[in-house]
């Protein structure tokens, strides 16, 4: 049957009918649709412990209206992996990347970060920083752009101690849908840590001159507007500048990974990315 025939079974366990469709990931996770229903096999290096914890927070009253619950509030073992079920939502459509909801993103984020920690289960602590780290290390050539992207992260100041709030770790578009209303899904990274690397991806393109500054002033706006945390102060980017650096040296650690592994050149968007690096290794 293979696992995703099983977690196509799982799906119906749960509700969901009709044929089962996989979703499609940039890591070794395993998505399955089928009708209502969504189940996720997880990637093997999950932590289950901490993914059992954030699932339960998920779950929490706390969290209603802003992140979306699990069907089921627990950890399911399929073929010795991590498996978690949930209620299908509508992600952004292609015709609605023009007028994409950052507003509703920011004033949800801003919402998520002002969750008292004392609300939620003990978690662990949110995957920003060990996501950028973890794609940096993951790049195995040693040319020029290797090289670049390297020395961009690891000549990165020692962060400012920061506020330890409620923060989802992996902050872009994809993690929207809509059920109703928007919520923010993907619990894989959501923990307690420095709110700023939420708002560091969308800072990182716009530094690089892939996202709008109009874009960017509507959805930092509607943050700071929403009394989002994060930032503090008269200057955002005092708290943004580092998170921001290490998520474009991130983002252009995994574009390069992607270029290698498809045997193809660095795209425009992805050349972007490494230009930013090499204006962070120059300034």
């Amino acid at each position: 049957m293979g696992l995703e025939g099983e977690l196509a079974g799982v799906a119906g366990t749960y509700g969901g009918s009709g044929d089962p469709v996989r979703h499609q990931t940039r890591s070794d996770s395993v998505v399955v649709r089928r009708g209502e229903v969504v189940v996720k096999a997880h990637a093997v290096r999950e932590d289950v412990p901490g993914l059992r914890a954030r699932l339960r927070a998920c779950a929490s009253a706390a969290l209603a209206g802003v992140m979306l619950a699990p069907l089921v509030p627990d950890v399911l073992t399929v073929s010795g992996r991590a498996v978690t079920v949930w209620p299908a939502g509508r992600p952004i459509r292609r015709e609605e990347a023009d007028d994409a909801p950052w507003e509703e993103g920011a004033r949800l984020l801003a919402r998520l970060h002002a969750v008292p920690l004392t609300l939620l289960p003990r978690l662990p602590a949110a995957g920003g920083p060990g996501r950028a780290a973890r794609a940096v290390r993951r790049m195995e050539g040693d040319g020029p752009v290797e090289r670049l992207i390297r020395r961009a992260f690891a000549e990165l100041p020692e962060p400012e101690p920061g506020p330890g709030l409620l923060a989802h770790g992996d902050w872009h578009l994809g993690q929207l849908v809509f059920r109703d209303r928007w919520l923010l899904i993907d619990a894989d990274d959501l923990g307690v840590g420095d709110p700023a690397w939420d708002l560091a991806r969308p800072a990182a393109w716009y530094a690089a001159g892939l996202l709008e500054p109009e874009v960017w002033d509507r959805f930092l706006g509607a943050y700071l507007a929403a009394g989002g945390p994060a930032l503090g102060g008269d200057d955002p980017w005092r708290r943004l500048d580092l998170p921001a650096r290490a998520v474009t040296a991130q983002l252009a650690a995994v574009a390069v990974c992607h270029a290698h592994r498809e045997g193809r050149e660095l795209d425009e968007v992805e050349h972007s990315l490494v230009e930013s690096c090499s204006r962070i290794v120059r300034a």
